[in-house]
């Protein structure tokens, strides 16, 4: 795992293709990759039949994140991938909505305790996304796989 630093990965999914062209904006990722601020801007090409955010830009501003902060907190001895993940709708998505991700420290030492013996873990994760607001119109949950590599 090349080392990347937390400012030149948000400006490279800032311009990856599928967040660029939906209007997703990465607007931080703290460096020590424990924090992100994700932005969905309503434009006219991301736009519904009914004027709201397609669902599937909805989730794919939360898709990404849980995976790269637990990879990048955790460093090159751990296997991170996503495994699961699943989106409920509250309410339609009008303007420009946000999600927060914060990697708290009890959950990666839960991590590195279910992982010290090379055995996979399976971890949930939940995000919020929510309207300029306040109110909640979708829950993420983003299950990851983390197994501890073999030492070599």
């Amino acid at each position: 795992m090349r080392k990347v630093s937390a400012r030149t990965l948000r400006h490279a999914l800032n311009l990856w293709p599928p967040f660029l062209f939906a209007g997703i904006h990465v607007a931080a990722i703290a460096h020590d990759y424990k924090y992100a601020r994700v932005e969905l801007r309503m434009r006219p090409w991301n736009r519904n039949y009914v004027g709201t955010h397609f669902g599937g830009s909805l989730f794919a501003m939360a898709d990404p994140f849980w995976m790269l902060l637990t990879m990048k907190s955790l460093g090159p001895d751990y296997i991170v991938w996503d495994r699961a993940g699943a989106i409920d709708f509250i309410k339609p998505g009008r303007g420009n909505v946000t999600a927060e991700f914060t990697l708290h420290e009890d959950a990666l030492n839960a991590i590195r305790s279910a992982t010290g013996a090379g055995n996979k873990h399976l971890q949930w994760f939940e995000t919020v996304i929510v309207d300029t607001e306040g109110s909640t119109i979708a829950r993420v949950r983003k299950q990851i796989y983390v197994r501890r590599k073999a030492n070599r």
